[in-house]
């Protein structure tokens, strides 16, 4: 048994990417992580736009503190747009930025680090049609499969999946192998 379980935050709200949640919420408990659910509200049940999967928020945004993680997953479809005018959400990514967690955020996920204003001077990606409010908040847009800019990671699709997961575990240095 491990001493201390990494924790590893997934920022969700309802009409998400079902397999952009699924896929990397699996693959990060196989690999030994803890993965809490943090939302609008906590014991919210969220669902996916595909209606394959569904979850229940474990925590209220508003409690939450992101130094309690190793990495922030901003999973895409809908939910980052019920996310980003949230002011508890943006609070805790920002406080993640500045400790410097890793952030990894695939397909529409981007646009709540464009609402809390982190995308300055950085180099990302994210599902192609969202690339010029990518541009607009400052950041560099390049269409590649994952793209990696100080404790950021960012994908564009669920074809990037595999590669998405792979970095973020990389980047937390969990394995169960």
């Amino acid at each position: 048994m491990k001493q201390m379980t990494k924790k590893v935050a997934f920022l969700l709200a309802d009409e998400f990417e079902d397999s952009e949640m699924s896929q990397p919420f699996d693959a990060l408990i196989e690999n030994g992580t803890e993965g809490v659910i943090i939302s609008k509200e906590k014991e919210a049940e969220l669902k996916g736009k595909n209606g394959t999967v569904s979850y229940v928020s474990h925590l209220a945004a508003r409690d939450a503190q992101a130094g309690d993680y190793e990495a922030v997953v901003i999973p895409g479809g809908k939910s980052p747009s019920h996310l980003r005018d949230d002011e508890s959400v943006l609070r805790f990514v920002k406080e993640a930025e500045k400790l410097g967690i890793p952030i990894a955020a695939i397909c529409h996920g981007p646009q709540v680090l464009a609402s809390a204003g982190l995308l300055q001077g950085k180099t990302l990606t994210s599902f192609p049609g969202i690339s010029e409010e990518m541009i607009q908040a400052g950041g560099t847009f390049v269409d590649r499969e994952v793209v990696e800019d100080g404790n950021l990671i960012t994908s564009r699709k669920p074809e990037d999946e595999p590669a998405f997961i792979d970095a973020i575990i990389r980047k937390i240095g969990v394995s169960a192998y």
